[in-house]
């Protein structure tokens, strides 16, 4: 029995550890929210009409959800630039760091800029992310909305 509880202990710390250091393929997330599948209970896509819209630049808009999403604990950049115009963002969680992943792509309509989303859970195809990933993107559209307006 000792032997089951100890063998079962490393098998949950070595899956614990695989999920907070395991590489994350970049080109399999860093792609045009329009183009990917809707997430489901795993995330929140808001692509076309419900895409939220500022008056500004793309590239104004990418740079201020650039330092929302900094100022976020546990997030950080790992792909994309303005000149590309769509940033892919991690967020990990803070006990065992399970990685959401968030694709923002700025597109302009005249005075406006269309900000197109795809927050998604990395292991999402398991189960559901229990509203987190629609959590965060309420605050950072929220703070968005304070930084630039709304269109």
């Amino acid at each position: 029995m000792i032997t089951f509880l100890i063998t079962l202990a490393v098998l949950l710390v070595i899956s614990a550890l695989w999920i907070r250091f395991s590489p994350i393929d970049r080109d399999r997330w860093h792609v045009d929210p329009a183009d990917t599948d809707n997430p489901g209970k795993a995330g929140l896509r808001l692509i076309g009409l419900e895409a939220p819209r500022f008056p500004a630049d793309p590239d104004t808009v990418l740079t201020a959800i650039q330092e929302v999403a900094r100022s976020e604990p546990g997030t950080r950049l790992i792909e994309g630039d303005a000149d590309e115009g769509m940033l892919t963002f991690v967020a990990r969680s803070k006990v065992i760091g399970l990685a959401d992943l968030i694709t923002v792509k700025a597109v302009s309509e005249g005075a406006a800029t269309k900000l197109s989303v795809v927050s998604r859970a990395r292991l999402g195809s398991i189960g559901h992310d229990w509203g987190t990933n629609s959590e965060r993107l309420d605050r950072w559209l929220q703070d968005m909305r304070l930084r630039l307006g709304e269109a």
